[in-house]
């Protein structure tokens, strides 16, 4: 495909576009009603969308919050497909790929955060694969507590 636009140069844009893809090709297999369907597709409409618009934007903190925005809708995404697999409208087989997908799409996200972002130090995406969260949580709360 012919690039047009500066994002769609963005590997996270091209990793956004393909995952959207697959979120259509999916939600047509599924033929159960389920407001995570719903919640999928728009999740995975925002994050390509949100990218493009932050992009095109010249502060650094305008870009961030769009960025941001596209990150919390790719871990809504993963959140969604969590929710689908609770509910046995879908496989551990069939989300495993796309979650990497996401994986990569929000570690993509969270290295343009750090460049843009004057929030930066606040992300904490960096652990490999996410580690528990609660346990995280807890330490970082003792943390400021010394």
């Amino acid at each position: 495909m012919k690039i047009y636009f500066d994002h769609e140069k963005l590997d996270v844009y091209q990793e956004a576009i393909s995952f959207c893809g697959w979120v259509g090709k999916f939600l047509s297999s599924i033929s159960a009603k389920a407001a995570a369907k719903d919640q999928l597709d728009r999740a995975s409409t925002s994050i390509p969308l949100n990218i493009a618009e932050g992009n095109g934007k010249f502060s650094g903190n305008d870009r961030a919050r769009f960025f941001e925005i596209a990150r919390g809708s790719a871990l809504e995404c993963a959140a969604c497909l969590d929710v689908l697999l609770a509910r046995e409208l879908t496989t551990v087989d069939q989300i495993t790929t796309p979650k990497e997908s996401l994986v990569r799409i929000v570690e993509m996200l969270v290295g343009l955060l750090r460049k843009f972002s004057s929030r930066s130090d606040v992300l904490r995406e960096d652990e490999p694969l996410y580690g528990p969260l609660i346990e995280h949580e807890h330490e970082h709360e003792q943390e400021h507590e010394i």
